[in-house]
C-alpha cells in the first residue's frame, strides 16, 4: 500500500518505520524538502522524501500527524488530489485547536468532504507505536469515523503497525471522544507522572 505521512515527527516517524518494515510504501510529505531534519527515516526500506501535494497524489492512504492548526493549510494544498481518498487524522487538539473548529477531524470533513476520513493513531504515545509490545503482548489501538472503507484500512495499518486489535469507536461523532481517550494516557503517563511506557488494552470476560 502507498501510504502518505504529512508530518514526520514523533508519532508520523514510529508509523513511518513501522509500516515501512511491514512492506508498505511510504511516501514522506513535507513542506520544504530543502530543510528536510528526519533524514534517518530515509533509511528505513521503501520510504522516500516528497512534497506534500506529491506524497498526497501518489499516496492511497494519508496519514496526518502535524499540530492541529495547520489543519486547514494541509487540507488546502491537498484537496484536488484526494477525493475518495482515505485520510487518518492522528492529531490531538489539547493545547491548539484549528481556527473556527473543535478539533483536526472537523476541520479535515469540512475541508475535505469527499475524502474518506478517520480518527486513528492518536490515543497513545509514540513510543507504543515504535513498540506496543508488553510482557509478549501487543497492547491496542482504535479508531473511529463514519467511513467503513476508512476504518477497515485504518485496523489492517494499526496491525502491520504491531497492535493487537483496532476497537472500532463508532462514526464521526466519537472522534472527540478519541481525543479525549487521548488526554487520558497523556494525563496518566505525563500528568500524574506514570510514564510513558504504559498503554491501554481492552479485556473481555
Amino acid at each position: 500500500m502507498k501510504i502518505a505521512i504529512i508530518g514526520t515527527g514523533n508519532v508520523g516517524g514510529a508509523l513511518a518505520t513501522q509500516w515501512a518494515k511491514a512492506g508498505h510504501q511510504i511516501l514522506l510529505g513535507t513542506r520544504d524538502i530543502s530543510k528536510f531534519e528526519d533524514n534517518h527515516l530515509l533509511q528505513n526500506p521503501n520510504t522516500s522524501l516528497h512534497s506534500i501535494l506529491e506524497s498526497a497524489t501518489e499516496a492511497e492512504v494519508i496519514l496526518v500527524a502535524v499540530v492541529p492548526q495547520a489543519t486547514e493549510s494541509i487540507a488546502m494544498q491537498i484537496k484536488d488530489v484526494v477525493k475518495d481518498k482515505i485520510i487518518i487524522d492522528a492529531m490531538n487538539s489539547i493545547r491548539t485547536k484549528p481556527e473556527g473548529f473543535n478539533n483536526s477531524f472537523e476541520a479535515f470533513r469540512h475541508f475535505l468532504p469527499e475524502s474518506e476520513i478517520v480518527k486513528c493513531f492518536n490515543t497513545t504515545g509514540f513510543e507504543n507505536m515504535a513498540n506496543p509490545v508488553y510482557a509478549g503482548e501487543s497492547v491496542d489501538m482504535f479508531v473511529a469515523g463514519n467511513s467503513q472503507k476508512g476504518k477497515e484500512i485504518a485496523q489492517k495499518l494499526a496491525l502491520d503497525a504491531g497492535f493487537a486489535t483496532c476497537w472500532d469507536f463508532g462514526g464521526d461523532d466519537k472522534a472527540q471522544l478519541l481525543e479525549y481517550f487521548g488526554l487520558s494516557w497523556i494525563n496518566l503517563a505525563i500528568m500524574q507522572g506514570h510514564g510513558r511506557n504504559m498503554a491501554f488494552k481492552v479485556m473481555k470476560r
